[in-house]
């Protein structure tokens, strides 16, 4: 009937008006606050130690954030804390590298309890079964083509030939800083026989060298020759992690140029 049918049309347009409204949303559950989340709150989502969680971090090039509003972020906590981008941190689920880190844990902790029983039979079989990882394919996802590989070369022929200058002391494995020797020569082979030096310089710091590379413009410094002192004020666990990538993206580079150059 004709009352009916207006008493459905309300209906209708209650129900109209209540879907275009939405549902209010709470404080502190949406916008920039869903945006960001903790540094521990990141290493239990991974389900990491915080050594591992830094390491895979640097490895990927993924920083801390500093939000717009922090303390809006933050849910009204006025304490300062490490906050990463949401989306990196999901992005970091999927890294098939954290297993490793998962069984190299395992491994150590084989490692420390056969130690401890003082069984060398079981710590040398332990070894043979020590887990390795690769960075290959996280190169090959930072830098998609090898021009992106050149432009951000500066730091890691920096830290090479720093270490390619250091004395194997206990912090510094010697395989590192042999590895580092071996690919910072075989780029300045690449230099000289490409004839690719534009400039070097002198200073305090070292020795600045520019070289120029398929068009882009590649700066580093090189250390003067010094006795290195045992400075505890020095991080050198971050050091060796940047080092562990940078060793392989200058493999890739290098092993690129000599083939450009039929050598």
């Amino acid at each position: 009937t004709r009352d009916g049918l207006l008493l459905l049309l309300l209906l209708l347009l209650l129900c109209f008006s209540t879907k275009m409204a939405g549902i209010k949303k709470k404080k502190g559950e949406a916008g920039e606050v869903k945006k960001y989340i903790t540094r521990n709150a990141a290493v239990k989502k991974l389900q990491l130690s915080l050594r591992d969680f830094r390491r895979i971090c640097i490895l990927k090039g993924i920083y801390p954030r500093e939000p717009r509003h922090r303390k809006r972020v933050q849910k009204g906590d006025s304490k300062i804390k490490t906050l990463y981008f949401l989306k990196d941190i999901q992005f970091l689920l999927h890294e098939p590298i954290i297993w490793n880190f998962r069984e190299h844990r395992a491994f150590m902790r084989k490692m420390r309890k056969a130690w401890s029983r003082n069984d060398k039979q079981k710590s040398r079989k332990l070894c043979t079964q020590k887990p390795f990882y690769k960075l290959d394919h996280i190169v090959r996802e930072r830098y998609p083509t090898f021009v992106n590989a050149l432009r951000d070369l500066d730091d890691p022929l920096t830290l090479c030939f720093l270490f390619s200058k250091l004395p194997a002391i206990h912090r510094t494995p010697l395989a590192t800083i042999e590895m580092c020797r071996r690919l910072t020569i075989e780029f300045m082979h690449y230099v000289i026989e490409a004839n690719a030096l534009r400039k070097v310089f002198i200073s305090i710091k070292g020795y600045y060298y520019q070289v120029e590379i398929m068009g882009q413009l590649i700066t580093w410094i090189a250390p003067h020759p010094f006795a290195p002192r045992n400075d505890t004020h020095i991080d050198f666990k971050i050091m060796k992690i940047f080092a562990e990538f940078y060793i392989t993206l200058l493999g890739f580079v290098n092993f690129r140029l000599y083939h450009s150059l039929n050598i």
